[in-house]
This record gives structure tokens, C-alpha cells and sequence, in this order.
């Protein structure tokens, strides 16, 4: 019976994206098709939640399909549901059901309706298979899919130039990541024998003592060698510094894409491997270290780039940018249940503003623009505006909003850590918290409050949209609250190996986070950096509107920089992409000079140049052919007698008798 809930959670919507893609409907049928699909899986993963967390059964792990077998390898197709499973399938089947009411009335005259929803249900089910594979292997498999299948739903409006140009970014940017991921599992599989997470996990104790030589000279502990590889992967799909660049352009497809891949699933794939890796992490405090200086790094200077941008949704994309390396750097100091506390709540409430956003695109014609938004609070959109300013007081983490559980318990985390990053670490979280408040609440006035344009003509909210926006604000509310109480919820799945080497010290504080997360305070620094946020953008935007001028012109040069990515973008097109040409045709032209016209047409030139000679030798004349025939015979008996010579004449001079006739 589990194993049959196990699979209908997978198969359903898989089965939505085929008929969806491959059968002529009409856009009602497509999209009750493709919802059917999810919701039944929703379902199915409510009910395996309930036997993995209010019964007996503590997890489901079984095979349906075996690959290959040999002596030296078995590899099949399973799924795994334990906790840390199960409430993932349970947040991105959720998030990706209300993507799909949602976009019935945002895609409703798109020429491309039928197959956008089938491309969703693809994605859906391609990050289900992710989030509960049972292996390495069809973890990596999955984990292909998903960066595939985000190519096509960023490039879905294929005739925009920017479209395909973002698709090609993200796709490309991800296989950077994998590149490492791959080199992460292929040392797995040399030095433990298998694929599997348990025969892996188990083996994780001995490979703390060997060593890897990457360099003539260098030594690296194996675990942490594999941890870095697998950290690079991660890198990629939850795009941390230097691999964020892909997200922020990722916006050009439609706005539900935006908040399914960018709220709790594409983007959070990173986040659930390194806490599904927990036990090879916990054993390498080099790749902790890296992890929380690479994840804080990303929540400050990703936050700071929100400050500038001028489109609504780019706004949103680099708030999940910060939101991810917070994320990120809890698992860097091994709060990996606080990280997927805030994976949990950021996907109801960063899923919410991008909805939202998506509602004042269509109110305004599709215009993204916030400097041309205005007084769009009141009776214009008193759903969008509510379900706005939910998201946002969530995303900025004020008390009892579910953002403030989730990001002080990662704030507090960081504080307690022993490791030698975490100093740098908790600086960077807590100026986080000041730029979250900035940004969030910067778009909430300008877009509702500003009366710096006058307001454009508005259409009205949709009955789908309302729906929509209403049922990501709940959980957006309360779920922080209630997770905030189930302490140790993931304790079976989330288990950190006990600790025996030399470093046991500097990480036995860290343990305790693996399974409970510091109990949250409501007067503490963070909450009063919150409010400090809060009266610096009302003076800057409310207040005094032309301070914000002063300020720009003042730090001009800071300005620039932000609002050119650091220069990140301008690095990858020197270096990567015109490098890359200027590569390209320095091959050609070897290819042209060297290979084609030396040796392709050299050797025709060359044989040709011999035939001209040999022709002439063939005149058809008797005596000629006769004449050579002797010559050759007298050149073939002078090289005979010159052989001879050189081999006679040695022992004619050294042995006495008859050498001739010996020879």
C-alpha cells in the first residue's frame, strides 16, 4: 500500500505532463488535466506525510524498477520517503498547485496555454523524483532533468531574443555546477563502493582517514574533497556567488514560472542535497567554513543588489539570491533543520510576492517597472495589496509573520557556531536583515504607495488570482508558528554521524543544531536592526522622498557598481563568452592554415604532383618498359652486393678461413 502512494506521488503528474503535451485539447481540458494531475499527488503526499509523521512508520524506502546488475554494480530506481522527504513533497506539490490555478488566469490567452501547463507538470514531477531518489544516481538523474526542464520554461516566449538568451544562461551556468556534482559522485563511487545513501552513509566514517592527492605534493582528506564537489553542484542550482548570475535573468519567462522555480523548488535543490549530505558535511569543517563563507557572502552582497533594481520581479529574484545564503549558510554551521525551516517558510511567502507581483503586471498591462507603479493600495487591488504586504512583512521576518521563526533561528545558529567563518558569517546575517527591510519595503511603497506618477489605467483582479493569492497567505501567517513547536521533525532523516576526530570539540555545539534549532527571542538584535530598517526606508521613500536622490548622487560610484552586478557579468562576457570566440577562431584559423590547407589539401597537391611525374614514365613504348625493367634488376643486385659487404667485410678482417663460404 505505501509503495503504491510512493509511486502515484510521482506518477501522477507525470502523467498530467503527457497527455497535457502530447494530445490536442482544448485549454479548459489541459489545464483540469494538468491540475487533476498535481492535486492528486498533493494528496497522495498529505497522506504519506501523515504515515511518516503520525504513525508508526518512521520512513518508506523500496525499488521498483532494478537498472543494471552485475557482480560489481546494481543500480536501481527507488524512492525514499522519511521526514525530510516527505515535507519537501508535501511544500513543492503545494506551491506547484497553486502555480497552476494561478495560471489559468494569468496564461489565459498565451498561443502556447496547452503547453505551458504541460511543461509545469514536467518540472513538478522531475523535482518530486529529485527530492525523494533513494541514490546518487538517480538523484543526478533527476537533478538533469530539472535544469532541463527550467530551460524550456524560462524559454517558453522563444521568439523574445532575451528569452532564449536567459534559458541559455541558466542551462549553462547549471552545468557548471554539475560539472562538480558529477566529480562529487564519481568519487563516492570510487571509494565507497556504491551509490546507494545507506551503503554510502555507512561508509562515511572510514573515509574520514583517507587521504586524496590532487596535486603532486598536496594531500586532501578524501570527505572533504567529495564535499566540495558536491557543495559546487549545489552552488549552481541555488545559485550562490559566483553562480547566482543565472536567476536574476531567468525572469524573462512568465511570472508563475518565476515563483515555482524560484520559491520552493528549482532554486532550493541545493539547500535539500546538502541537508539530505548531512553526515559527509558534519565530518568536513573545511568545506563547513566554505559553505558559510560562500552562503553569508550571498546573503549580504545579493541583498544589496535588490536596493537598485527597477524591476518588480528582478527585486523579488535577488530577495531570493539573500534568502538562499541564509539558507546556505545554515547548513555551513550544521543548523541544517533551521535551513529547512526557512526553505519551508520561504517558499510560501516568496512564492506569495511573486504572485502578487505577477497580479500588478496584469493590473498594469504588463508593465514591470516599479518607478511607473503607483497608489495601487485600496480598492485597486485589495487582494494583491493584502497579499503583498503578508509576503513582504514574512520576507523582512517581523513577529508573528513566519519568516521571523525560520531567519532568527538561523541568525541565532550562526551566533552559537565555533567554526572559524562564523564571525564573518553572523556580520553579514545581521546586515542582511537591515538591506531584507530596505529592498522589501522600497518596492511596497513605491508600487502602493508613491504618489511620484500619476496611476495608469487598471484592470481588476481575477477570481483565480484572489484564490490564488489567498491560499499561499495562510500558511505564510502560520506556519512559522507551528513549525517553530515541532522541534526535531526531521531528526530521522537529518542525522549527523557522531563525531570522532581531532576537531570533535569545535563541533559538538554545532550537532545539537542538526536536530533542534536555538529557541527563537522576540527582543533581540535582529528585531531591533528590523525596525532600524524599517524608520531608514520610511524616512528615504515616505518621509522624505528627495533624501534618496542625495544619497545617489553622494555615493555615485557604489551605485555604479551595484547596479552593474559587481561586474560579474561584465567578467563572464569578457572572459567566457568573448574569450570564448576569440578561442574559436584562433582554432579555426589552425584548422583553416594548418590542418586543412597543409595537410588536407597539402596531401592532394602533394599526390597530385607525384601522378604528373609517374604519367610520364607510362608512354606505352616496349623498349622503355624494357630498359627499366633491367636498370631496376641492376640496382636491385648493387643493393644485394653493398648488404653483403657491409656483412662480410667486418669478419673478413677478424676470423681467418674461408668467410665467403661461412657467410
Amino acid at each position: 500500500m505505501n509503495e503504491w502512494v510512493g509511486l502515484g506521488i510521482l506518477l501522477f503528474p507525470l502523467l498530467g505532463a503527457a497527455i497535457t503535451g502530447l494530445c490536442s485539447l482544448p485549454p479548459k481540458a489541459a489545464h483540469r488535466i494538468a491540475i487533476s494531475g498535481i492535486g492528486l499527488s498533493f494528496l497522495l503526499s498529505l497522506y504519506g506525510a501523515y504515515l511518516i509523521f503520525f504513525s508508526s512508520v518512521n520512513s518508506i524506502d523500496f525499488s521498483f524498477y532494478l537498472w543494471r546488475l552485475t557482480d560489481a554494480v546494481h543500480f536501481s530506481i527507488g524512492m525514499l520517503l522519511d521526514p525530510l522527504a516527505s515535507i519537501m513533497i508535501v511544500v513543492v506539490n503545494f506551491v506547484s498547485l497553486i502555480v497552476h490555478i494561478y495560471s489559468i488566469a494569468y496564461m489565459r490567452d498565451d498561443p502556447g496555454y496547452q503547453r505551458f501547463f504541460s511543461y509545469i507538470s514536467l518540472f513538478t514531477f522531475a523535482m518530486l523524483t529529485l527530492v525523494s531518489a533513494d541514490n546518487f544516481l538517480q538523484l543526478f538523474f533527476a537533478w538533469e532533468a530539472v535544469g532541463l526542464v527550467s530551460y524550456l520554461l524560462i524559454g517558453f516566449w522563444f521568439k523574445r531574443p532575451t528569452a532564449n538568451a536567459a534559458s541559455l544562461k541558466a542551462f549553462l551556468v547549471n552545468r557548471v555546477g554539475d560539472f562538480g556534482f558529477i566529480l562529487g559522485l564519481g568519487l563516492i563511487w570510487r571509494y565507497c563502493g556504491s551509490l546507494d545513501f545507506n551503503n554510502v552513509f555507512n561508509s562515511v566514517p572510514v573515509l574520514v582517514h583517507q587521504i586524496i592527492s590532487i596535486l603532486p605534493g598536496t594531500h586532501w582528506s578524501v570527505i572533504t574533497v567529495i564535499c566540495l564537489c558536491l557543495f559546487i553542484g549545489a552552488m549552481g542550482k541555488s545559485a550562490q556567488i559566483p553562480l547566482h548570475v543565472w536567476l536574476p535573468e531567468s525572469m524573462e519567462g512568465p511570472t508563475p514560472i518565476s515563483a515555482l522555480i524560484h520559491a520552493a523548488t528549482m532554486v532550493t535543490a541545493g539547500i535539500y542535497l546538502i541537508t539530505r549530505l548531512a553526515p559527509f558535511f558534519t565530518y568536513s569543517p573545511v568545506a563547513l567554513n566554505v559553505i558559510l563563507i560562500i552562503g553569508a557572502s550571498t546573503a549580504l552582497f545579493m541583498g544589496l543588489l535588490a536596493l537598485v533594481q527597477t524591476d518588480i520581479k528582478r527585486v523579488i529574484a535577488y530577495s531570493t539570491l539573500s534568502q538562499l545564503g541564509y539558507m546556505m549558510a545554515a547548513c555551513g554551521c550544521c543548523a541544517f533543520s533551521a535551513a529547512i525551516f526557512h526553505l519551508i517558510t520561504h517558499a510560501f511567502f516568496k512564492a506569495l510576492l511573486f504572485l502578487a507581483a505577477g497580479s500588478v503586471i496584469l493590473a498594469l498591462h504588463h508593465e514591470q517597472d516599479i518607478r511607473k507603479m503607483s497608489r495601487l493600495r485600496g480598492s485597486s487591488l485589495p487582494i494583491t495589496y493584502v497579499g503583498f504586504l503578508i509576503g513582504t512583512l514574512a520576507l523582512i521576518a517581523l513577529p508573528p509573520f513566519s519568516g521571523f521563526y525560520s531567519k532568527d533561528a538561523i541568525i541565532e545558529a550562526v551566533a552559537s557556531s565555533h567554526l572559524a567563518a562564523s564571525g564573518y558569517a553572523y556580520f553579514c546575517l545581521l546586515a542582511g536583515v537591515v538591506i531584507t527591510v530596505c529592498y522589501s519595503l522600497r518596492v511596497f511603497f513605491l508600487v502602493f504607495h508613491s504618489k511620484r506618477t500619476e496611476p495608469a489605467s487598471i484592470a481588476t483582479e481575477s477570481t483565480v488570482i484572489k484564490i490564488a493569492l489567498i491560499a499561499l497567505s495562510i500558511p505564510a501567517v502560520i506556519v512559522g508558528i507551528i513549525l517553530s513547536h515541532a522541534h526535531g521533525f526531521l531528526n530521522p532523516s537529518v542525522f549527523v554521524q557522531p563525531i570522532g576526530y581531532s576537531t570533535a570539540d569545535q563541533l559538538s555545539t554545532l550537532r545539537m543544531h542538526a536536530v533542534v534549532w536555538p529557541q527563537v527571542q522576540i527582543f533581540s538584535v535582529p528585531l531591533c536592526l528590523l525596525l532600524a530598517g524599517v524608520f531608514i526606508t520610511w524616512c528615504c521613500y515616505i518621509k522624505f522622498p528627495d533624501l534618496l536622490d542625495r544619497l545617489t548622487n553622494r555615493f555615485s560610484t557604489l551605485y555604479r557598481i551595484l547596479r552593474a552586478n559587481y561586474g560579474f557579468d561584465a567578467f563572464n562576457d569578457r572572459v567566457f563568452v568573448r574569450g570564448g570566440i576569440q578561442l574559436a577562431k584562433l582554432f579555426f584559423k589552425v584548422d583553416a592554415l594548418i590542418l586543412d590547407e597543409k595537410f588536407v589539401n597539402g596531401s592532394g597537391r602533394l599526390i597530385s604532383w607525384f601522378s604528373r611525374i609517374f604519367r610520364t614514365i607510362q608512354s606505352g613504348l616496349l623498349y622503355q618498359y624494357t630498359l627499366v625493367m633491367i636498370l631496376g634488376l641492376v640496382l636491385m643486385m648493387l643493393a644485394v652486393v653493398i648488404v653483403q659487404w657491409h656483412l662480410v667485410w667486418p669478419r673478413f678482417l677478424t676470423e681467418p678461413g674461408p668467410v665467403f663460404l661461412s657467410a
